[in-house]
């Protein structure tokens, strides 16, 4: 129950996040670089509906293609976002019209559009889950290819966003690219961010105090092989083992201090399938 309060507790907080950006910044300059929210910046600007009542509408429509393809925790997860975050935008409309940009600085608005839904779109892909719209295609296209999120996420929207060319003009047609492909770097970066861990390979004439210290202090697990120094000709042994980056810092000043003549080799990886890390 209380892993379940705090994951609702972190969707919640990306969506707020994440309408923060789309209403001030993105609404308001009539950015469209991608998602249901860029499409519905189009289909306001024609006046047939709002574009917090069209992104509800094409959301329920996606959400039932999502729970489908994508299964029932996905859907769960992202019906919640998805209807926060409506709510969340109509709310927001009706307490802060917006008749014109916050600022003059439309290259400063842009940043705040593209940065704010990007880290809560990783955050959101990341726990399994999104804010609906395109971001369920992404994931479909996720699963079912060898795609980045990111550039599922390109891929899903560029259409959308070259569509502002014609309904807006040639500047807002520029920034509207810009910010697609800089939204899909970030989220990628964010995500490799959030899930990276550190890989040690420690060469040493003795093992055992490193292990004792990783399983009984850090509550990992290590390999230990036992090898051979080519220059020297005595027996070594390599301890490989894989943790978060705060752990990494325990373990590298313990080694310091009980084997300084240790070899340690620490490498970054975001990529770890395994019991402790991801499962697939």
């Amino acid at each position: 129950m209380l892993g379940q309060i705090k994951r609702y507790f972190i969707l919640t907080g990306s969506i707020m996040i994440t309408a923060i950006g789309i209403y001030f910044f993105k609404f308001a300059n009539n950015f469209s670089f991608g998602g249901v929210t860029g499409l519905a910046v189009l289909v306001a600007e024609t006046g047939l509906l709002s574009a917090s009542t069209f992104s509800a509408i094409a959301n329920v429509a996606l959400l039932v293609i999502g729970l489908i393809i994508l299964g029932k925790e996905f859907a769960i997860s992202t019906t919640y976002c998805t209807i926060l975050l409506s709510v969340t935008l109509s709310v927001l409309e009706h307490i802060f019209p917006m008749t014109q940009p916050l600022t003059d600085q439309p290259m400063l608005e842009l940043c705040f559009a593209i940065a704010l839904p990007a880290f809560a779109s990783a955050v959101l892909f990341n726990m399994g889950a999104s804010s609906g719209g395109t971001d369920v295609i992404a994931a479909i296209l996720r699963k079912y290819s060898s795609v980045n999120i990111g550039s599922a996420l390109l891929y899903s929207d560029v259409l959308f966003a070259a569509a502002s060319f014609i309904v807006f003009d040639i500047k807002t047609g520029l920034y509207s690219l810009l910010g697609l492909a800089i939204r899909s770097l970030m989220i990628d970066n964010f995500i490799e961010s959030f899930n990276l861990s550190k890989y040690f390979n420690v060469v040493c004439n003795n093992p055992e105090p490193i292990c004792d210290f990783i399983k009984n202090e850090l509550h990992r697990s290590a390999s230990i092989i036992h090898a051979k120094g080519a220059f020297s000709g005595k027996d070594k042994y390599i301890v490989l083992t894989a943790m978060s980056r705060h752990q990494a810092v325990r373990l590298r000043n313990f080694i310091k201090e009980t084997e300084p003549g240790a070899f340690i080799l620490i490498s970054n990886t975001s990529e770890i399938i395994g019991k402790g890390f991801h499962t697939v």
